[in-house]
């Protein structure tokens, strides 16, 4: 399964290898691309990632993952720039049209309510960017992850881990989910919020 990872100038690096540590472990063809073409990106502490290409609109991947960063400083760089921009609006928008499942970490969730895939739909973040999150329309479900079918929200910053091991227990196995959480040593956190189901405790999977 193809999982692509969007960063841009700004972003913040444990949104990003919370997420990309655990799915790889668990065998997912997971890539990191960038919004333009460019060498390397620079993360939001100074950290400089080489990146595997320029995303495309033509080459679709399975998920794609929208990391935050940025966002409630509102720098020059970063998720809040880059929604001012709206390239990644329209990728997000594109994506997903497209019936890719689109899966976002903290600020990253604002990036997919700014696209207008959010309104009356449950979802989470930043517990600093809750009003930003409701006024896209957003439902605010509180849980660490929230997974609403064709899109996965989760909260802040640390909880691209959990994020990362639902996506693996929901397209792989709960067994490997399980695997992938003992040699991470993480404990799962929750709960999460599915669709399809009450709120479940996270660690009780673990």
């Amino acid at each position: 399964m193809e999982v692509q990872i969007v960063v841009y100038d700004g972003f913040d690096e444990l949104d990003v290898f919370g997420l990309y540590e655990p799915l790889k472990m668990a065998g997912f063809d997971t890539r990191l691309l960038s919004l333009e073409k460019q060498d390397f990106v620079t993360a939001s502490h100074g950290l400089k990632v080489m990146v595997d290409g320029q995303v495309s609109t033509s080459k679709k991947p399975a998920i794609l993952c929208i990391p935050g960063g940025g966002w409630l400083t509102r720098g020059a760089r970063g998720a809040f720039y880059e929604s001012e921009k709206g390239d990644i609006l329209t990728l997000i928008k594109d994506f997903h049209k497209g019936g890719v499942t689109i899966a976002s970490v903290c600020t990253g969730a604002l990036l997919v309510g700014k696209a207008g895939l959010l309104s009356g739909r449950p979802a989470i973040t930043n517990h600093g960017a809750l009003d930003a999150l409701r006024a896209c329309g957003a439902k605010i479900a509180f849980a660490r992850v929230v997974d609403d079918g064709d899109i996965v929200t989760a909260g802040g910053v640390t909880s691209s881990l959990d994020l990362a091991l639902w996506l693996v227990e929901r397209f792989a196995s709960e067994a490997k989910a399980k695997e992938v959480s003992t040699q991470l040593e993480y404990v799962r956190r929750g709960p999460i919020w599915r669709q399809d189901a009450s709120p479940v405790s996270a660690q009780s999977q673990s």
